[in-house]
């Protein structure tokens, strides 16, 4: 289901058809290395993987990980949208683009239409993010966002530190 466009972009509900490129983008040594390892080694892992995570929050609350498609020729280039982790206190906006799309602007073109669907749309009251200590380009598309650094801390399910950001609406 389509959520957003921008002007080259489509961002639209996963589903299980996605699990091959989900598979490619979670085990780019760029996402273990800032994101984690996620465990996931087969195209079916994948699968399940997406319909139990990003399918499964969207039924639930109306929003989640959404595929960041090219509308020029629909490829996929990355994961871009909201999730409600338990240990956050508020929406996470978070995205992963594959690498071979770094450099073209399209990481912010599609969370800064994700910030705004997220305050104009559903009405959410602040974002927050998190980011690993030295991702750099990560944490300067944040701040481009509005988002302010908040606190460095340990988070459940991620190795070392991660930093917390907040943008309320």
């Amino acid at each position: 289901m389509l959520i957003l466009s921008t002007e080259r972009l489509n961002l639209r509900t996963v589903n299980a058809d996605d699990a091959p490129f989900y598979l490619e983008l979670v085990n780019d040594p760029s996402w273990i290395a800032n994101i984690g390892d996620r465990g996931i080694r087969t195209v079916e892992a994948a699968r399940t993987a997406l319909l139990e995570g990003p399918v499964a929050m969207h039924l639930r609350l109306g929003y989640s990980l959404y595929l960041v498609e090219r509308r020029s020729d629909g490829a996929p280039l990355g994961l871009c949208g909201l999730l409600k982790r338990d240990f956050l206190p508020g929406t996470d906006i978070g995205y992963a683009l594959a690498p071979r799309y770094w450099g073209h602007g399209y990481a912010r073109e599609a969370a800064g239409a994700v910030l705004a669907y997220a305050r104009d749309t559903l009405k959410l009251p602040c974002l927050v993010a998190i980011t690993d200590p030295d991702n750099q380009v990560s944490i300067a598309l944040l701040g481009k966002l509005g988002l302010q650094f908040v606190e460095r801390k340990q988070l459940p399910g991620y190795d070392g530190d991660s930093n917390v950001y907040r943008l309320d609406f």
